[in-house]
């Protein structure tokens, strides 16, 4: 933390007297969740604190210090408290704000950049969970067609470490890539790689005690090892960040689960009844770049950058699901099990419901059904699809695009909407700001697509 970032802790014990705060500033605080109101509290005595040491006169003795401010000299800590909640309290907002947003800015580049718990494992013989591939060539787990797997399971894992030591084996040894990640709650992996390699690594999964998966947990789409830059295999909190620990909000409060067929029949309905239905909502528990590209008709869908949000998004918009029916769908099933469960908790909703098996698993079964356009993968394909439709556009001249790429700005990991018009035109950064970027090493959400969008979205 910078020096000018330091927190006087002379003062940091001090309570604000907010008797004389601007109301806008006291509802806006009031609009945050609790987790927010707790992070913007300390920034705002942070600033309070730091503000009032700015106007020390520290050339006078020790033990007997005072603060000069406006013309006027203060003896007592009470005296300049009230001089400046009185008469700077919008200086004080305008700094609590930079640093509640430097605070959260921090928070998340933390979670972001969270190492897998790495932890030295004991030597353990896999040969009995790694399948035999003495028949089988290496052009053969290498070369030809090829899928990608995204599935989980939720159990209990004794020995997460274990486990992930036996899955980078086992994805090494089949030339895999991708991404796997273990904790104590279970599993959630998506990788890529032949059809002889990905077939194997099904069986292994299937012939595995622990997890107890069929093949219909496997969701599968074309592609292969180069949908992924390399594998990555680590042990996590949780398996899908949500920010909540798994111990308190358990995927074994997760919602009623719902077939693909039952859950189109209850979106039929829904979509039947039309303006007049009030009682139920259709969530996508998604991140807004995705349902960007692809959603089910006539869905909710929050402007959240990542699911972590999710949480406060539920908690500052509980009066859209009070005494509601809720569906609830995600890419591959796993953020409605804890979403889902979250939302339950609130006990606010008069049911809640999850599709099962996701996106992915409706479009297997209704692949001209209610979901209308792409649907975001988290590889470098960024999207597959089931059907022609296009219901985003691009970001410059507004015309039907749907396609992502990254911005072209370095250290920038926006994705953008740039047709290829627009792209020969040299526009292929996510927003102007960064176009003017070039290749300056900014923090790489320093532009107007973050700027401009609320952290947690009101849609009340």
């Amino acid at each position: 933390m910078a020096a000018d970032d330091a927190p006087c802790s002379e003062f940091m014990d001090w309570e604000l007297d907010t008797s004389t705060c601007n109301v806008n500033g006291l509802k806006q605080e009031k609009q945050l969740s609790a987790s927010q109101r707790r992070c913007y509290s300390f920034c705002r005595r942070k600033s309070f604190a730091a503000f009032v040491a700015s106007k020390r006169d520290d050339g006078q003795e020790e033990g007997s210090p005072r603060w000069c401010c406006c013309g006027q000299t203060f003896k007592e800590h009470s005296a300049i408290h009230k001089h400046t909640a009185r008469t700077h309290d919008a200086e004080i907002r305008q700094l609590t704000q930079a640093a509640y947003e430097r605070l959260l800015s921090q928070l998340e580049e933390e979670a972001e950049t969270q190492q897998p718990d790495e932890r030295e494992a004991e030597p353990v013989d896999f040969s009995a969970w790694i399948p035999e591939t003495g028949h089988i060539s290496e052009e053969q787990l290498q070369k030809g067609p090829g899928k990608v797997l995204l599935y989980y399971r939720y159990c209990l894992v004794e020995d997460p470490h274990l486990i992930s030591a036996w899955q980078k084996a086992l994805c090494e040894k089949l030339h895999l890539t991708g991404k796997v990640r273990l904790a104590t709650e279970g599993i959630n992996g998506t990788v890529g790689g032949t059809n002889t390699a990905t077939d194997l690594y099904i069986d292994a999964m299937r012939s595995h005690p622990l997890f107890r998966m069929e093949e219909e947990d496997f969701k599968t789409s074309d592609g292969g090892a180069e949908c992924f830059k390399d594998l990555k295999v680590g042990v996590y909190k949780e398996i899908v960040p949500m920010g909540m620990d798994p111990d308190v909000i358990s995927y074994q409060l997760a919602g009623v689960p719902l077939e693909p067929e039952e859950f189109h029949e209850e979106v039929q309905a829904l979509l039947a009844e039309g303006d007049s239905c009030s009682d139920t909502v259709l969530l996508d528990c998604r991140n807004f770049y995705e349902s960007k590209i692809g959603q089910f008709t006539q869905c909710l869908a929050p402007s959240i950058r990542k699911f972590s949000y999710f949480p406060d998004y539920v908690d500052q918009n509980l009066d859209l699901f009070r005494d509601k029916k809720v569906l609830m769908y995600c890419t591959g099933g796993i953020r409605c099990e804890r979403g889902s469960a979250y939302l339950r908790s609130k006990d606010v909703c008069k049911e809640v419901y999850q599709l099962k098996g996701g996106i992915h698993k409706y479009l297997e079964r209704f692949p001209d059904g209610f979901y209308r356009g792409k649907l975001f993968v988290f590889d470098e394909r960024y999207s597959i699809s089931s059907n022609n439709d296009v219901i985003a556009d691009c970001r410059y001249c507004g015309c039907p695009w749907d396609r992502y790429q990254l911005c072209s700005t370095a250290f920038c990991c926006q994705l953008v909407l740039s047709c290829p018009a627009c792209r020969r035109d040299g526009r292929t950064a996510c927003c102007p700001t960064c176009q003017t970027k070039g290749q300056a090493p900014l923090h790489r959400e320093e532009c107007e697509c973050t700027d401009g969008r609320p952290r947690i979205p009101q849609d009340v």
